[in-house]
């Protein structure tokens, strides 16, 4: 019951007492009116009394809360003018009409009449985008600023040391590093051990000088590797620098007649020591897989930062992993009812060729294997080759739909991707969803984007093409190889043209995996017939060249008219051309397709990562071959994000 309710009973109750009361002495005073009378005096007694009380309750209750409401009002008043939060009224101009003593110790009587702006700009459009609040900062100090605009009042909380505490645990975090010398096995290989001594001093010396410079706890966990332990202010620190360690230590050791090369994975986030070390490994996968010379960072939310990755990925000189790799792969092989084999789309010479030697890698085996094509969706340059397919009808079985593969998928089945490892490039991603083992195999830098939870990955940068991989997986195959002139000539198109003609990305491993091909049987002659082209492509190609200029430092860049549309062979085919003339350490050739997406296709010798350039622009790809498709942009403003692109890469700026 609501106390003014229990107040009013209590006063009635008390009525009908003094009523009872009455009634009663009044009928004892008509038989005894001695005790009559006395009790009527009793009973005005205890009416004087009450009434008494009565009249000191409400005194004493007036009292109370007079007292109260003069300290709730003093309490307001001195809320006003002595805590430590800022109050400004302001006329419906956003003129100043008052400030508190608080807010009047930081700006002086002069701002009374002018205008918000004199305080901050936010404050003016805060109030027209009628937001209750935001955070903004004064000079060196920052205000949390509650609107009320019914009041015209804005209410200025300091959060300065908030901030600054906030900055300082930030900065404080823990950030581990995984440090990996790219080539130290095969530099070192049949060294000296007075020279691997020296030359590991200077490398181990610069490695410790700038963990000194940045306050970074370094420590030696092998002959090629090291963990660092610093803190987000160091991070910021060396990111600065560009981690121009990878440049030291590469200068460093170029002069002694060799390279080596550092790889650098790390982890950052406000995550437990162990994830943040599982991320630095993540990340240092991620560096090795885009051929090292590379530091990656990867925060918690799953987002990668690269630095570095201008060199171009040393070739190893063992087989053991490619040894390894194709014993794995023949073991998968063997557990599977079937292998599903798909490339990227619009599959061209490398991915075609791939796919059949993995065809043949199941064969070997004997197990049924399939090669998904998309027939509304094949690369012109690849249309001779098809067409010799289709010619060989024991092979051109084994090409199916992706349609037709979905309908074969079953719970054993086994999907082999070619020279992508991207989900959203391969033929049909429903594909890769759909099984539980998947393959990757692939000679391009890894990216973020990757095939979930593959059972076996080969990924080697340094290989000019999947084809020169695949073909060293057969080489140690242990059944007997008995290969077709069609199935070795087409892995022989696929190395031939990946490398220019063995021009470039060419590694003595290259020759190796050729010269196999062709003692199996591999056409060269054939070869030359599945690259022929039409004169007017070559026309069309010479149309787009004549558009070239020298940007920067030997930087070719062609970009065609409005009008004009390309297919993206042509585009790359024309890049490939700039490439061989005089001075042109890389190529970029800009044109719209018939899809009406502008296309700039990036070719280098080596010493210019296009890969980092591209990737820059949304894109990607290898570091002398990489690309990218722009929507809703013109030629020009194409060509403007390019140079700009180029000019973050070439001035060392971070690729994200």
């Amino acid at each position: 019951m609501p106390k003014f309710l229990m107040k009013r009973w209590h006063g009635y109750h008390i009525i009908a007492l003094f009523t009872v009361a009455t009634v009663f002495i009044g009928l004892l005073t008509l038989y005894q009116w001695e005790l009559g009378l006395l009790g009527f005096f009793l009973l005005g007694l205890l009416l004087f009394f009450t009434v008494q009380a009565r009249k000191a309750f409400e005194k004493d209750l007036e009292e109370y809360i007079s007292t109260l409401s003069h300290r709730v009002n003093k309490a307001g008043e001195e809320a006003v003018t002595e805590m430590p939060i800022g109050m400004v009224l302001y006329n419906p101009d956003y003129a100043i009409q008052w400030l508190n003593p608080y807010m009047m110790s930081y700006f002086p009587n002069e701002f009374l009449g002018e205008s918000l702006d004199e305080i901050s700009d936010e404050l003016i459009p805060l109030i027209k985008k009628k937001e209750s609040e935001k955070q903004i900062h004064i000079g060196t100090r920052h205000y949390h600023v509650y609107s009320r605009p019914e009041e015209r009042l804005l209410y200025f909380f300091d959060m300065t040391e908030t901030v600054r505490t906030r900055s300082l645990y930030s900065e404080e975090q823990t950030v581990i590093g995984l440090i990996y010398l790219d080539n130290y096995d095969e530099v070192t290989q049949g060294m000296e051990d007075q020279i691997r001594s020296k030359l590991m001093s200077q490398v181990t010396s610069s490695l410790n000088s700038w963990a000194n410079r940045h306050e970074i706890l370094l420590r030696s966990t092998s002959s090629d590797r090291y963990i660092a332990v610093f803190n987000q202010r160091a991070l910021h620190e060396v990111e600065e620098t560009r981690f121009d360690i990878l440049d030291e230590v590469r200068e460093l050791t170029g002069k002694e007649k060799v390279s080596i090369t550092l790889s650098i994975g790390i982890g950052t986030g406000e995550s437990s020591l162990r994830e943040i070390g599982a991320l630095a490994q993540s990340s240092l996968d991620l560096a090795l897989g885009r051929g090292g010379d590379q530091v990656a960072i990867k925060e918690q939310n799953g987002k990668v930062r690269f630095y570095g990755g201008k060199s171009n990925a040393m070739e190893k000189r063992t087989r053991v992993r490619a040894r390894v790799i194709s014993h794995a792969l023949r073991d998968f092989v063997l557990e599977s009812d079937q292998i599903i084999i798909m490339g990227h789309k619009n599959p061209d010479m490398d991915a075609i060729g791939a796919a059949i030697g993995v065809l043949k890698i199941a064969e070997v085996n004997d197990k049924d294997a399939y090669i998904v094509i998309d027939p509304s969706d094949i690369n012109p340059d690849v249309q001779k080759l098809m067409e010799e397919v289709g010619k060989h009808e024991d092979l051109w079985a084994h090409f199916i739909t992706p349609e037709e593969a979905m309908d074969e998928l079953s719970r054993h089945t086994l999907v082999v991707v070619v020279d992508t490892h991207k989900p959203s490039m391969v033929i049909e991603p429903r594909i890769v969803e759909a099984v539980e083992r998947v393959v990757v195999l692939d000679h391009h830098r890894r990216g973020e984007e990757f095939i979930k939870d593959p059972v076996l990955v080969y990924m080697e940068p340094y290989a000019s093409s999947t084809s020169e991989l695949v073909t060293e997986l057969l080489e140690y195959q242990p059944n007997k190889l008995e290969m077709d002139t069609l199935e070795a000539t087409s892995l022989l198109a696929g190395i031939i043209v990946d490398t220019k003609s063995f021009a470039i990305r060419t590694g003595s491993r290259t020759f190796d995996a050729a010269s196999f091909l062709k003692a199996n049987g591999a056409d060269t002659t054939l070869v030359q017939q599945l690259l022929k082209e039409d004169i007017d492509k070559y026309v069309k190609r010479s149309k787009l060249i004549e558009q070239a200029y020298i940007y920067r430092e030997g930087l070719a860049i062609a970009k065609s008219s409005e009008e004009d549309t390309f297919g993206q062979i042509l585009i790359a085919q024309a890049a490939d051309t700039l490439l061989t003339m005089n001075n042109v350490r890389a190529s970029f050739v800009i044109s719209k397709r018939e899809d009406e997406r502008v296309s700039i296709s990036a070719r280098s010798l080596g010493d210019v990562n296009v890969q980092v350039i591209m990737e820059a622009m949304g894109g990607g790809g290898h570091l002398t071959n990489a690309a990218t498709q722009l929507e809703e942009v013109t030629l020009e403003e194409a060509r403007e994000a390019l140079e700009l692109a180029i000019d973050e890469f070439l001035e060392g700026g971070t690729q994200t």
